[in-house]
């Protein structure tokens, strides 16, 4: 698979089969990823990865556990946009309208938020905090390592999700992996694992912003 393949084909993925992930194709992700750019060199980002017993034990704190307060960062302010409010608001009708789930039906549509608590099923999830003396700059530099692990994953025949719904529970997800609330902050999870491309909520159209709004070209 090429570069264009691993961009054209990676998607969030939102259900998956139980076939286990090798450790040594994680090793193998995670060892080229890191050579993803990063500002000085700093290279922030920290991550446990866990399955089997642990990320279970995990779930079954996560699935009675309500959303900590104060947050670990809001993740959704552009949604106060008019600009950027229809790109998330076609999303969800795109998603949920997948998988027959009707806009007034928020039994579903809670149950399938509250699946995130369980990574969608997904047999791996790695969970990515820093040092919280980070600033922007470096969170870019996370964002840019998280891609490459992405597209290396398709490489391997592997999907993902990005979950930076997790930062919802940040404190207890660090408390059971043992990284100090004080000094790091979570930034996401990242569900991975061999996705069931037959669901839906895996075959609904996504929309991108036409190049010509987002880039202007000057000298060419």
């Amino acid at each position: 698979m090429n570069v264009t393949e691993a961009v054209a084909s990676r998607r969030s993925i939102r259900a998956y089969t139980d076939e286990k992930v090798p450790l040594d194709v994680l090793t193998r992700v995670l060892d080229k990823a890191r050579m993803a750019p990063s500002g000085c060199n700093f290279q922030p980002w920290e991550a446990t990865v866990l399955t089997g017993e642990p990320l279970k034990a995990l779930q079954a704190k996560l699935l009675p556990a309500e959303r900590q307060d104060p947050i670990e960062y809001s993740y959704s302010e552009p949604q106060k946009s008019e600009r950027y409010l229809p790109r998330l608001q076609e999303l969800g009708a795109q998603m949920y309208g997948a998988m027959g789930i009707a806009r007034d039906d928020k039994e579903s549509r809670n149950r399938f938020v509250e699946a995130n608590k369980v990574s969608f099923g997904a047999p791996v999830l790695m969970l990515i905090y820093m040092e919280r003396l980070h600033a922007a700059p470096q969170w870019s530099d996370v964002g840019m390592w998280l891609q490459t692990i992405m597209l290396l994953l398709r490489e391997e025949g592997l999907d993902s999700c990005p979950q930076e719904w997790m930062s919802d529970f940040g404190r207890i997800i660090k408390d059971h992996i043992g990284v100090s609330d004080e000094t790091h902050i979570l930034f996401c999870g990242l569900a991975i694992g061999y996705g069931d491309r037959s669901d839906p909520v895996n075959q609904f159209e996504r929309t991108r912003t036409p190049l010509e709004d987002q880039v202007r070209f000057a000298g060419f």
